[in-house]
């Protein structure tokens, strides 16, 4: 299996989309160098339409594979069906990158719509990692972890994220997905300097880079990680602060809600491969 290092330094990847379903025909028809697509597998795994249209369109580009529904800090190991489809998918496309969320969505057999949080706890982390490594002994190829969105301080913490995050890496050879735009809200909401944040992330880990738009809560003061917006000028000065520190890594520009046409998407694509292509360097 690869090293966290090695994964994040041989992609080859630039900057890359997020897929959505009215805009296949444009990733067919795009050939913008370093170009590669970001899909939920949930909406491919089950043949039909949408699995033939992805395997297209893998045939074009480069593809990556982000989970929303393994549910890894759950108090259970993941569900092996869901793994088993899973790996049946990537054998079909075969991503170049696997991700999930550092959350948990499942209780007692039943699914619930959001990426849950919990208290990084010694407890967690043992559960986490034997999650993990359950899931990529099942798939047989590693996963890169995302760092989550905060809305709320919980009790019971014995860790910093970023501590929690390398602990899971070494003990599990994963790799860390590193979303800017969950850093610049959950900075704001839970009040500490995002800068400060990135600055202390471990470069070697990071194999992928999410960058998105985020909204502001209609009675409050909170930020929303709700991909229905374009990447704040907050987010890509922290992206350019940590691409200048560490090097490029593959970026992606996810938006899930208020689709815009393909064009507004590839802007914002182009300028973070500008800016990638400004600070090429290996890690």
């Amino acid at each position: 299996m690869n090293t966290p290092s090695s994964l994040s330094a041989n992609t080859g990847l630039g900057a890359g989309l997020g897929l959505k379903a009215e805009h296949y025909e444009h990733a067919m028809a795009c050939r913008a160098p370093g170009m590669w697509f970001e899909v939920h597998p949930e909406n491919y795994m089950v043949a039909g339409p949408r699995l033939e249209w992805l395997q297209a369109v893998a045939e074009q580009h480069p593809l990556s594979l982000h989970g929303v529904s393994m549910s890894l800090a759950a108090d259970q190991l993941p569900d092996a069906e869901h793994l088993y489809r899973l790996k049946a998918l990537t054998e079909r496309v075969q991503p170049q990158l696997l991700s999930e969320h550092l959350a948990w969505s499942t209780w007692q057999g039943q699914y619930h719509p959001d990426l849950l949080p919990f208290a990084r706890s010694h407890a967690a982390l043992q559960r986490i990692v034997e999650n993990i490594d359950y899931a990529q002994d099942i798939l047989g190829r590693p996963l890169a972890i995302e760092n989550p969105s905060h809305y709320t301080h919980l009790d019971g913490h014995d860790f910093s994220e970023i501590d929690f995050l390398t602990e899971l890496s070494q003990r599990t050879g994963c790799s860390l997905l590193l979303d800017i735009n969950n850093v610049h809200v959950s900075a704001h909401n839970m009040g500490f300097e995002a800068s400060t944040y990135l600055d202390a992330f471990p470069a070697h880990l990071i194999s992928e880079i999410h960058l998105a738009g985020y909204s502001q809560d209609a009675n409050s003061d909170l930020l929303i990680d709700s991909h229905d917006a374009p990447i704040a000028a907050e987010v890509w000065t922290l992206y350019l602060r940590l691409i200048k520190r560490i090097g490029t890594r593959p970026t992606l520009i996810e938006r899930d809600d208020q689709i815009p046409p393909f064009e507004a998407l590839l802007r914002e694509r182009d300028m973070a491969q500008l800016l990638l292509d400004s600070n090429s360097r290996q890690p």
